[in-house]
């Protein structure tokens, strides 16, 4: 005769409601509650601690209610926080393969993390499966509420995050669609840049006042933090407006020898950025940035190929920025350049890319192909759009190439 199992029913199941009901094994003297959760249409077993049936169905009423509450935990393998750990796994692997930027992993840690208002903060318990439009709507409004000194840019990129976390889900099949997520409005910052001829008369291009007060700092020989400045801080500004290269770690300043090829027919560098901010491209150069390169070959005679370009004698890019900053902030304040009336902005090297973009766009009198331009830059058409061709005045030269009708 078949062994009796100890886990078979003790009398009948007592329905407490619908959803609900409890039970008794031979294996315990406590009713078991069996609940339905309506997230996962599955039943969910409980001890109610219970030998009263009287007892017992409060007990299960109780347990019914926080399993069915909607902020209920989600079961860990179905959380916000394990997708947005996984998410973050993958966008480390497509970093290491060179498919994604490592600053983007670092940022996107920032909005998931976050003390006051990171996304595992607020949703880091909650299922992937039961979040809706409403549920991010009540977060984005609350937040305003809260923190109303958060740009429009920060709460995109909390939108974006909160997406990219539930695309996870969605391609492991867990949902079927990313909640829809509206775009807070945004208001685009102008960008701070050195105005030039023919923008401005000749006596007034700040460009050009830039270049000399480099020169007399490296030829006063100005020290700045320990550091005399040198020529070299000439050549990087050069540089900089002739390359679209961004003054960050991880562009202009993790650029080596191997990295630049001299071209001819037109004269011009090739330049290869290895971890730009949008990835790996391969940037042509204006003819100046040539003689600034030959400049910097003469000052180093004896750099190999993965030496870098600019103060190769500092291994810590990092350290190499924060020199330039500072001889670049001396400059500003001796040539009072500092401030951009403008833009109401304060301006910094960055300022340099602006200038380069800018350029560009009015000195090719509205021929340059601003595709081509975005590309070489590592940006796209509606950023040049966006933050410069709008806010540049329509010369005579392009209102014609509007007109034009080709050769």
């Amino acid at each position: 005769m078949a062994k009796l199992s100890p886990h078979r029913l003790k009398g009948k199941i007592v329905r407490v409601r619908r959803g609900v009901a409890i039970y008794q094994t031979h294996a315990s003297p406590f009713y078991f509650a069996r609940i339905l959760d309506p997230r996962t249409h599955r039943y969910k077993v409980r001890s109610t601690k219970e030998t009263s049936r009287i007892e017992a169905r409060r007990s299960a009423e109780e347990l019914a209610h926080e399993i069915m509450r909607p902020d209920a935990p989600a079961p860990p393998e179905y959380s916000f926080r394990t997708y947005a750990k996984r998410f973050i796994q993958k966008g480390q692997q497509l970093a290491e393969s060179g498919e994604r930027n490592k600053n983007y992993i670092r940022t996107t840690r920032l909005f998931l993390d976050n003390d006051d208002w990171g996304l595992v903060r607020h949703f880091g318990s909650r299922d992937v499966r039961e979040l809706t439009t409403r549920d991010w709507q009540l977060f984005i409004e609350n937040l305003v509420r809260k923190r109303s000194d958060l740009s429009s840019s920060t709460r995109n990129m909390l939108m974006a995050t909160f997406r990219n976390v539930l695309k996870v889900a969605r391609d492991d099949g867990l949902i079927d669609f990313v909640p829809a997520t509206p775009r807070q409005r945004q208001q685009d910052n102008p960008r701070p840049f050195f105005r030039f001829a023919p923008l401005v008369a000749p006596d007034r291009d700040e460009y050009q006042q830039l270049l000399e007060g480099a020169k007399k700092l490296a030829d006063d020989h100005a020290i700045v933090r320990g550091v005399e400045v040198t020529r070299e801080l000439y050549d990087l500004i050069l540089f900089c407006v002739h390359s679209f290269v961004r003054p960050t770690t991880t562009e202009l300043y993790a650029l080596k020898h191997n990295d630049i090829t001299i071209e001819k027919d037109p004269k011009r560098l090739l330049v290869t950025v290895r971890n730009g901010k949008t990835g790996y491209r391969v940037a042509n150069t204006m003819p100046g940035a040539v003689s600034a390169y030959e400049r910097i070959k003469a000052r180093y005679p004896e750099a190999q190929g993965e030496d870098y370009l600019f103060l190769p004698d500092y291994p810590n890019r990092a350290t190499a920025s924060r020199i330039f900053q500072r001889q670049f902030n001396q400059l500003l304040e001796d040539t009072k350049l500092k401030f951009d009336p403008s833009t109401d902005m304060e301006r910094s090297v960055y300022s340099l890319r602006h200038t380069a973009i800018c350029m560009r766009i009015i000195l090719s009198h509205g021929k340059v192909n601003i595709f081509n331009l975005a590309k070489n830059a590592g940006t796209s058409v509606e950023q040049i759009e966006r933050f410069y061709a709008k806010r540049l005045p329509l010369s005579k030269e392009m209102a014609k190439n509007l007109q034009s009708f080709g050769e």
